[in-house]
């Protein structure tokens, strides 16, 4: 059963819940052989970079050495830490979660990217906050609304404040976290540098209550969409200021990727109508314009003459998010295309020439992207095809044949003959890695279905949290959709989840179900807070009275939004 529909179609295939004995049994693959060998280049390449590169942002595998290279965060081990928890390394989490609130400062004459610090940074943290409390961590009272990392992650993301002040609303590509926008800066930004911030933005304006976030990148998202050619595509560069397009190329890959799944993501972590209008309107003119034969060209976004007919590694997301929206036909169809591309060369390289069958020359490398792996994973949970995990398999047979050095994982420099750069990107153990893992490990908790989640007491009512549908950042944090509605002040919303929850309650001795009820605890271990209490007795006092909206209804939430739990969906009549 699925935890959520949105949009009638549009449905999280990969939570999906498929008929068992299909598959890897049918391939003879071994499954759990091939999660543990993920597991172990996790801590290969995660051990390493605390021994040789930590406080650094990453390891130098060549040199078993470290390096800066985002902005001083120590930001492989904030990318990493979600990660230790999917593979169940709770005692190593709560750890990190220390050294983080004791060695990571924002405010720091570094320059530092708007995009990069966002994805890996702001969403790293937040994802970290949201899982805490499944992680062990003794959390504050008022959690998920308040917490250290929380607070870190609002940090962080002020320190990018600064750039969104422009004429149009969308941000500069760089901002010094001490001192705000540097005069000179250049104007001229990605695209992707401007749409992908919803997921985190949305997020932090939820738990903390300040509007501010989620502003800022609705502006942007809309300032993107109101420059959109008359055929309906964008471009890969604009000036933030004139709004005028600097780069004419319009595809689904470098530069403009992840604006595209910020709209699909966005949509369904917001259940918002509007984010998911303007990605359909957009992929109807990507379909028109960029396809040919399953396969995703550049194209002028003027004119739709093609410009470059090339594929990027990091169009390899497209299937992914295809399988998001339901589109999983056309999705396994180009799925299909790219992984014979890695079989071609064992990894994918940065660019190739579809009509001539090779790499483009300069840009052979693999820098261990977690791109076409991220696709099968979300593609697998919706079909069981066990093509899919042959393309997990060839993965981990690729990685540690070419890239593993004594040191961990290095990039590879060029797929024709297998040379090796010394550098170890964060994201290869905050997405590739992950991705591998939850690919080979059917049973991890972010694949719940619904039928197992918490409820937390917050000083806004109770919550339900942790069943499922997670909305992975660009970066592959996981984010629990739920949890956006456990800080909200309008008393209808509190009073209607905790009527819900009552009725859920009455039900436990007639209806199996698992139900961790886990009220938050500060640091007087299970002393109940005062706030809590009297969260308590308002509610006695409402369920005194007859409610002002039917029992099985969800005001709250517009366009006929469906709360489903337990099996069960719940419609909403108002």
């Amino acid at each position: 059963a699925a935890m959520q529909r949105f949009l009638g179609p549009l449905l999280c295939l990969w939570a999906l819940r498929l008929p068992a004995g299909s598959g890897a049994a049918a391939r003879g693959l071994d499954v759990a052989s091939y999660r543990e060998r993920v597991r172990a280049m996790f801590y290969h390449a995660y051990e390493h970079y605390l021994e040789s590169a930590f406080p650094y942002d990453e390891l130098r595998p060549l040199t078993c050495d470290g390096q800066d290279t985002w902005g001083s965060f120590s930001l492989t081990l904030i990318d990493a830490l979600d990660t230790l928890l999917i593979l169940g390394n709770v005692s190593e989490f709560q750890r990190v979660v220390n050294v983080l609130q004791e060695g990571v400062d924002f405010d720091i004459d570094v320059n530092a990217s708007v995009f990069e610090t966002n994805i890996r940074v702001v969403g790293g943290l937040l994802s970290a906050h949201l899982l805490s409390r499944k992680a062990g961590v003794e959390v504050e009272a008022g959690w998920p609304c308040s917490g250290p990392l929380l607070r870190m992650a609002e940090e962080a993301a002020r320190k990018l404040l600064p750039a969104f002040q422009t004429p149009t609303g969308m941000p500069y590509g760089t901002v010094n976290l001490l001192h705000g926008v540097n005069p000179g800066e250049t104007p001229v930004t990605c695209t992707a540098g401007i749409g992908t911030f919803i997921v985190e933005f949305a997020t932090l304006s939820h738990l903390t209550g300040d509007p501010v976030f989620e502003d800022v990148a609705r502006k942007a998202l809309k300032a993107l969409w109101k420059n959109r050619s008359d055929i309906g595509l964008v471009g890969n560069h604009i000036d933030v200021i004139t709004a005028k397009w600097v780069a004419q190329d319009a595809g689904i890959g470098a530069g403009v990727d992840s604006y595209f799944e910020y709209l699909v993501k966005g949509a369904i972590l917001l259940q918002d109508k509007e984010l998911m209008s303007m990605f359909l309107e957009y992929n109807k003119a990507i379909k028109n314009y960029t396809k040919f034969d399953d396969w995703y060209l550049w194209v002028q976004m003027y004119k739709g003459t093609v410009s470059m007919p090339v594929f990027q590694s990091l169009e390899a997301y497209w299937p992914g998010l295809q399988s998001l929206i339901g589109d999983v036909d056309n999705a396994m169809r180009t799925f299909l295309n790219y992984y014979t591309v890695w079989k071609q060369f064992g990894g994918l390289p940065e660019f190739y020439n579809i009509p001539q069958g090779y790499t483009v020359d300069k840009r052979e490398g693999y820098p261990l992207r977690p791109e076409l792996i991220e696709s099968a994973m979300y593609l697998y949970r919706a079909t069981r095809d066990p093509t899919l995990l042959e393309l997990g398999r060839d993965a981990v047979e690729s990685i540690e044949k070419i890239s593993k050095v004594d040191c961990g994982f290095a990039t590879i420099k060029d797929l024709r003959d297998h040379r090796l750069d010394n550098r170890m990107e964060s994201f290869f153990l905050a997405e590739t890695i992950k991705y591998l893992y939850l690919l080979f490990d059917p049973d991890n908790f972010i694949h719940n279905d619904g039928s197992d989640f918490d409820v937390v007491l917050t000083p806004y009512g109770e919550c339900v949290l942790n069943a499922g549908g997670y909305i992975f950042n660009t970066e592959a944090h996981p984010i629990d959709p739920a949890a956006l509605h456990c800080c909200r002040k309008r008393k209808e919303e509190q009073w209607e989840v905790e009527d819900l929850m009552r009725e859920f309650y009455s039900r436990k001795k007639t209806k199996k179900f698992t139900l961790k009820r886990a009220p938050n605890h500060g640091e007087g271990g299970s002393a109940k807070d005062p706030e809590d209490a009297s969260s308590e007795k308002a509610g006695e006092k409402r369920n005194s009275k007859k409610s002002s909206h039917s029992l099985l209804s969800c005001p709250s939430q517009s366009f006929n939004s469906k709360l489903a739990v337990l099996g069960q969906v719940f419609l909403d009549n108002t």
